[in-house]
């Protein structure tokens, strides 16, 4: 489409023709530059609105997470509500047991009441540990008692025989180890009185038997033990065993619980202090070593059950032929 040009210039016939093309054209245009500007604002609209909804979107979430903390806070106040009124009931019951309890207190006969009271744990008393100086004091106080150390078995036999020795005391609070030989089951008669003593004061309060492990010794016997026990004292010299005098017991700690070994402890440090006898408690063997003085039962206040029925003669031990017979232990210190 075009103006077609002459050499006349514009033809008046083809321009009459051609107005309805050109009106059509002018329309087209019109209506370009007329929508153009609407496409535009309606883009810059959406742009703009977007920000609109989000925001929306936006101030949607806090309204939700308020709510559901309101109903978390009502749901809290509710359960906390419950607390509150189940403690006041478990408190009020409490309360009313309490006095019922007390009410069935005073009402029940004094003479019905029967309580058990738990002693609390006593702290374990220090274990009675022996000693050189302890082992020499016993040795001099033997020796101050005129006690003389028991050779053989022939001199045992014949210290037996004249009631120099008495048998343990056995008894239903005091046993004696089974693998003890019949001729060393026996003792000084003080020492005696102290096993009758301390068996009857153990069994009141425990309801148990006490075992006697080892009582008197003779140099013989002592010297063998010293091969096979190296905790074994000396059969000759200072130091030597004080069971050689009959006058030591060894008393087993085995089977003793802890309120045992305390007590036992306690009450035999009480005697040791007052000066009636030593304790050494040896580990090895788990016993208690215990010399008894004559001091613990002074001359003529033994026991029925322990002392002789008639007066004990001097002891002699027994001659050997072409030797003078030793002088004897109420004249002169041990062997």
């Amino acid at each position: 489409m075009g103006l077609h040009w002459n050499c006349s210039g514009f033809s008046a016939h083809s321009l009459m023709r051609r107005i309805p093309q050109i009106v059509l054209l002018l329309t087209l245009l019109c209506g370009f530059f007329v929508s153009a500007p609407a496409a535009r604002a309606s883009r810059t609209h959406k742009h703009v609105s977007a920000p609109a909804s989000l925001s929306t979107k936006k101030k949607q979430k806090p309204a939700a997470h308020a709510a559901q903390r309101s109903s978390f806070r009502a749901s809290s106040k509710v359960r906390r509500g419950a607390g509150r009124l189940r403690s006041a009931v478990l408190q009020r019951h409490g309360r009313s047991r309490r006095v019922e309890q007390a009410d069935a207190s005073d009402q029940a006969p004094a003479t019905v009441e029967n309580a058990s009271i738990e002693m609390p744990r006593t702290a374990m008393p220090s274990p009675l540990r022996g000693s050189f100086e302890s082992l020499a004091r016993q040795n001099e106080k033997t020796e101050d008692d005129n006690l003389e150390r028991i050779l053989d078995d022939d001199d045992l036999n014949d210290r037996i025989a004249r009631r120099m020795l008495t048998p343990l005391p056995a008894s239903a609070h005091l046993t004696v180890n089974g693998n003890l030989p019949e001729n060393r089951r026996y003792c000084r008669p003080w020492t005696a009185q102290f096993l009758n003593d301390l068996a009857h004061d153990h069994a009141a309060e425990f309801n148990r038997p006490l075992v006697v492990s080892s009582a008197v010794r003779t140099v013989d016997y002592q010297k063998r033990l010293m091969h096979t026990n190296g905790n074994a004292a000396q059969a000759e010299g200072d130091v030597a065993s004080p069971h050689l005098t009959g006058a030591a017991v060894d008393i087993a700690k085995q089977g003793l619980n802890r309120k045992e070994m305390a007590w036992m402890r306690a009450h035999l440090l009480a005697l040791q202090e007052a000066g009636k006898i030593d304790v050494e408690e040896e580990f090895r063997q788990a016993c208690f070593h215990i010399t008894v003085y004559k001091s613990y039962a002074p001359q003529g206040s033994e026991s029925d059950a322990t002392a002789p029925t008639k007066a004990q003669p001097k002891e002699v031990p027994p001659t050997k032929p072409g030797k003078q017979p030793p002088a004897t232990e109420s004249t002169s210190p041990g062997a």
